[in-house]
């Protein structure tokens, strides 16, 4: 009986042992499946959707007398560094690339580069930094310590758009040096503080002292922080600018879900000044003269392709063949692309045909001097390629000739000569201010224009039309009337015509063309003022352009001295509006020369659409500097769009519908 009852007693310890075991693996279970559905909330709970958050560095940031090289910044979480190389900014700029990784819970940062001594440095990350697990990004964040006894906080913002055209230019580098620095210093030393343009073409340049400044841009291809090739892009500006800052207040929206407002925070920040610098992005004309490339792509002609143009042409001597009379030269404007059509079949149908070419190019010293070159040019497909394929479409017109024949139907016996091709534009349907272009694939030999007929209709009769025929190149032809409004014409071109250098004629050609009713088209008046000219440039003209809804220019006119242009038998469409300042006179936009300090020739955009409608006389009045430089081209047009902007994954917000709860969110994340 007694033992009976200690094995009562001691089962009885064992059974509430047994239960308490029980419940302490049930909590832990809980306990777990609770945590691990926090980070994936597979059950219904919050997922992680906070930010990175700094919770120490070494050096401090802000630290001052440092005097290490390597900076080990820790977070509160597992992080990743995304593009490091294009999005973290080490300022002064470091001519050795530093070493920049991330491990675990940290970012390590060992830089290469002699610190300078009483100098202020900034890491800007940028948007680089995101957790591990769900991707949220921290936000801008800029580290800094000074090698001196204290940290420059000022910080200078703007612009950087294409001098061409306003589009934002993204990755270019933007610098500052001392206001009273010589010109050469952009050839000869890196900039003081550097930062990066993103998609909008802005920057922040952070960690500036107290003073006057230039700025600076630069695509730096050899990422030695200077001006150092013609074919770097640049932007600088003449004026000083002095970093500042004062008090202000910006309105932090809350959103309680996509579509509500939870809150408007007002909150007070430090507002930087100046935070609207333009700077004008352009490459330097490229006078430097070489042979790119020069090929025999079809038989009948040889191309020379030049980085740069020359007054005059290329001298070449046929080392196998006499080349005295064996070409029709076609060149460019500028005699940087030349053409030379070979005259004579037999020399065609050579398969290596060598040539001695003298030409100017430019030497190690960056003058002119004279080089020769002697290439054997062979064309792509070989003579007797070509030849089976002749024979080829010889036998495919027999076989058809033939048939005709067994089925009683016209044939021929001899195949008729291949014929010369024109292209006519810009085809049946012109405005009374088009010109009619007539263009051949070989260059013409001859052209009759008194085989060239124009009649225009006037109720059932035909009547000659009154027009010029102008030769323009060695392959095209140019035919001006006064045309009719709403009015029939009929252009003819008689066989033989037009003789190409092979003698291959034009067939018989008739094509109708209809000129259109003025009704049918807009009229658009634009008067623009506020254009930077002084009384001293005598040569300068403002050009202003009418560009298609995809941004491409379709007509230009010269302002006249009221500044108004008229274009007339516009289309109906949506249109935008830009203008330069054709400060030399030449007709062309004109880049810029940092030595001879000439800025490109400055470009302007009317900031908005211009719809026109037929029938309709639209008018604008355009003050171009009514507006700053990076507020005027169309969102529309603009080629370069802005970065996507990195958000939190606040996917909190469908798991408090789901749960039936209230979820705000504020910018860091924490849940109220």
């Amino acid at each position: 009986m007694i033992k009976t009852q200690k094995d009562n007693k001691v089962n009885g310890i064992r059974h509430r042992l047994c239960w308490v075991v029980v419940a302490l693996s049930f909590i832990i279970y809980h306990l777990s499946f609770s945590a691990c559905a926090r980070m994936g909330s597979p059950d219904g709970g919050w997922y992680d959707d906070t930010p990175p958050r700094v919770v120490g560095s070494s050096p401090a940031d802000g630290g001052t007398a440092v005097k290490a090289k390597k900076v080990v910044i820790d977070f509160n979480e597992y992080i990743k560094l995304e593009n490091a190389n294009e999005k973290v900014i080490i300022s002064p700029p470091q001519i050795e690339q530093a070493d920049i990784k991330a491990a675990g819970k940290r970012i390590i940062i060992e830089l290469k580069d002699t610190l300078k001594e009483h100098t202020t440095y900034t890491i800007d990350f940028s948007d680089a930094i995101t957790d591990n697990n769900e991707g949220n990004p921290m936000g801008n964040y800029t580290y800094s310590f000074s090698t001196g006894d204290h940290i420059d906080t000022l910080e200078v913002s703007g612009y950087v758009l294409n001098a061409e055209d306003l589009e934002p230019v993204k990755g270019m580098l933007v610098g500052l040096y001392p206001f009273n620095s010589h010109d050469s210093v952009f050839h000869t030393q890196p900039m003081m503080r550097v930062s990066r343009t993103n998609g909008s073409g802005r920057f922040t340049i952070k960690g500036v002292a107290p003073g006057s400044y230039r700025t600076f841009a630069l695509n730096d291809a050899d990422g030695d922080y200077i001006f150092g090739q013609k074919s770097e892009h640049i932007a600088y500006s003449r004026d000083s600018i002095m970093p500042s800052w004062k008090p202000d207040t910006r309105h932090d929206t809350i959103w309680r879900d996509s579509l509500h407002i939870a809150n408007i925070v007002p909150t007070p920040y430090t507002h930087f000044l100046p935070d609207d610098i333009t700077l004008l992005s352009f490459q330097e004309p490229q006078t430097d003269r070489f042979l790119l490339k020069s090929e025999r792509a079809e038989p009948e002609k040889i191309s020379l392709y030049f980085t740069y143009g020359h007054d005059s042409l290329p001298k070449i001597r046929g080392i196998d063949f006499n080349a005295d009379s064996a070409f029709v030269v076609e060149h460019s404007l500028k005699n940087d692309t030349v053409h030379y059509w070979l005259r004579d079949t037999a020399l065609v149908n050579r398969d290596t045909l060598t040539l001695e070419v003298r030409y100017m190019m430019t030497d190690t010293l960056g003058m002119l001097v004279e080089q020769t070159d002697t290439t054997a040019y062979v064309p792509k497909v070989l003579f007797a390629k070509r030849q089976k394929e002749l024979e080829r479409e010889l036998e495919k017109w027999q076989k058809e000739q033939e048939k005709r024949k067994k089925r009683g139907l016209p044939y021929d016996s001899v195949r008729p000569p291949k014929m010369l091709d024109l292209k006519i534009s810009p085809g049946s349907k012109i405005t009374p201010l088009q010109k009619i272009h007539i263009e051949s694939q070989e260059p013409l030999l001859s052209c009759d224009t008194s085989m060239v007929h124009l009649y225009f209709k006037v109720d059932t009769l035909w009547f000659n039309a009154p027009h010029e025929i102008r030769q323009l190149s060695v392959r095209s032809y140019e035919i001006t009337a006064q045309w009719r409004d709403s009015t029939d014409y009929s252009l003819e071109i008689d066989s033989a015509a037009f003789v190409n250098i092979y003698g291959r004629v034009c067939k018989p050609t008739k094509m109708g063309v209809k000129v259109s009713n003025p009704d049918d088209f807009s009229t658009l008046e634009v008067t623009v003022s506020g254009a930077p000219i002084s009384v001293a440039d005598t040569l300068a003209t403002v050009i202003v352009q009418l560009l298609d809804g995809s941004g491409k220019m379709t007509n230009q006119k010269v302002a006249d001295a009221s500044g108004k242009v008229k274009f007339l038998y516009v289309k109906p469409g949506t249109y935008y509006l830009s203008a330069y300042c054709d400060m030399n006179g030449n007709g062309q936009w004109d880049t810029g020369k940092y030595d001879e300090d000439l800025q490109p020739e400055p470009v302007f955009y009317f900031n908005e659409e211009v719809e026109c409608k037929a029938k309709w006389d639209v008018s604008r009045r355009w003050n171009l500097t009514a507006l700053p430089r990076y507020r005027q081209k169309p969102g529309k047009i603009i080629k370069q769009k802005p970065d996507q902007a990195k958000k939190l994954k606040n996917r909190n917000l469908d798991r408090a519908k789901q749960l039936g709860k209230e979820y705000i969110q504020d910018k860091t994340g924490m849940k109220m």
